[in-house]
């Protein structure tokens, strides 16, 4: 099998690209910058694309070439993680920018259906995504409005391409808990009149109940190799069997 994730420089991306790489997995990573110490630590093993998700044109141009196609064209499975993902605009409705709203759809939204449209395509064998989802694409939270909207988008995305019912294409929209990341920092740093339940994430890190990346990559794998990755199109990684 092969994988391509989006976001792997930082983050819960950076512990699923190690992750996937530690099982000798060749991996494919889209992102805005590279990881020249990863990439020394897996040479053969790692691509990395520079591409902003937030650029749904450049985007597009770049899987209009063949990179994609050649990377999956010898690979009996692939498997996508669609993990970048942006927080902001953070706040009322009147206080959203209009460049802010478009960059969050396109990351959190357009890129993912994108490349799993493209993936489909590209690659006639067995076919695994996963979409990185949230809490927050089920429960509405004041501030959130972008967040919570296009997280449940990819949920709704998945729910759609299960019923599809093509054999070769499992997906999951996968909530993988609340990790101790640089999103959950922004999330703190937050004030209360943009985000009133700041203080519930300030109690989640200061009593110690934030899992690590690295935790949450390891069983976000091994679940997505599974027999049952794929049973239900939607899930919380906490709730699966053995999450623990």
């Amino acid at each position: 099998m092969k994988a391509i994730i989006t976001g792997h420089t930082r983050g819960l991306g950076a512990a699923l690209a190690v992750e996937l790489l530690g099982r000798d997995m060749p991996v494919l990573a889209l992102a805005r910058h590279r990881d020249d110490a990863l990439a020394a630590r897996f040479p053969a093993r790692l691509e990395q694309v520079q591409v902003d998700l937030a650029d749904s044109a450049a985007l597009a141009s770049w899987l209009a070439g063949d990179a994609l196609a050649r990377f999956a064209a010898d690979a009996e499975a692939l498997l996508l993680i669609n993990n970048a993902g942006v927080l902001g605009p953070i706040g009322p409705l009147a206080g959203q920018d209009a460049d802010g709203i478009a960059r969050a759809v396109c990351v959190n939204v357009t890129a993912p259906l994108m490349l799993s449209s493209a993936l489909a395509r590209a690659h006639s064998g067995a076919l695994r995504i996963i979409h990185i989802s949230s809490g927050a694409a089920r429960a509405a939270y004041s501030g959130w409005s972008i967040y919570c909207a296009t997280k449940a988008a990819l949920d709704h995305h998945a729910r759609a391409v299960a019923l599809d019912g093509d054999a070769n294409i499992r997906v999951c929209s996968l909530a993988p808990g609340v990790i101790d990341t640089d999103m959950q920092a922004e999330i703190r740093a937050t004030s209360t009149a943009l985000f009133p339940m700041q203080d519930k994430f300030l109690a989640l890190k200061r009593d110690g109940l934030l899992a690590t990346a690295q935790d949450v990559a390891a069983r976000l794998v091994s679940h997505a190799l599974s027999k049952d990755f794929g049973a239900e199109p939607v899930g919380d990684l906490r709730n699966l069997p053995g999450a623990g």
